[in-house]
């Protein structure tokens, strides 16, 4: 990867993250990478492919993260449990700003590849929690249930932890997924 690539996702990773694709201008990106805006198409012809290039960035670190959980030495439940923790750390380090990938689908007004990606992340971490529930519950249908509704109950911990900035509904979450947890293993 060239310097000035790496500087531009660099410098997309910041500010896209930080404030989202609706509030960041390709002249800003541009600056903030300290290339020339030649240099910038032609690395990129949209910011919507440089948002693309983002996410698939994020989302590949995001599912590396997430099977070297599955395939860690941990019991299902500390799992369960070390998922919502990392979810608390990282809206905390990010000042709340919660997922980038549904932050990005709210205002992605027509389909196009940032939004097929962002559905293809959201089923991947889907899933993840089939995976995580069939280590807690090896029957397919029970195991698939129970994976949406941890698949859910880390989503809208997310987002209400994003609308509210406090941690007490990833901390909640947490508490009803070690619940449903225990009692899928009962």
């Amino acid at each position: 990867m060239s310097d000035a690539r790496r500087r531009i996702l660099e410098s997309a990773d910041q500010l896209l993250g930080e404030r989202g694709y609706e509030l960041v201008g390709i002249n800003e990106l541009i600056e903030k990478s300290g290339v020339a805006k030649a240099t910038f198409y032609q690395h990129f012809r949209s910011k919507e492919l440089l948002c693309l290039e983002w996410l698939k960035a994020v989302a590949r670190e995001s599912e590396a993260d997430a099977q070297a959980l599955l395939d860690g030495p941990l019991s299902p439940e500390k799992k369960v449990a070390r998922k919502f923790d990392g979810l608390g750390k990282y809206l905390k380090s990010s000042d709340f700003r919660g997922c980038p990938f549904s932050n990005t689908a709210v205002v992605m007004v027509k389909d196009n590849a940032v939004r097929a990606l962002v559905e293809q992340y959201k089923a991947a971490t889907r899933r993840f929690w089939h995976a995580l529930a069939r280590q807690i519950r090896g029957e397919p249908l029970a195991a698939r249930a129970l994976g949406d509704a941890l698949f859910l109950l880390f989503s809208g911990a997310a987002t209400e932890a994003q609308n509210s900035k406090a941690l007490w509904p990833v901390e909640s979450a947490k508490a009803a997924a070690l619940i449903l947890c225990q009692k899928a293993s009962d």
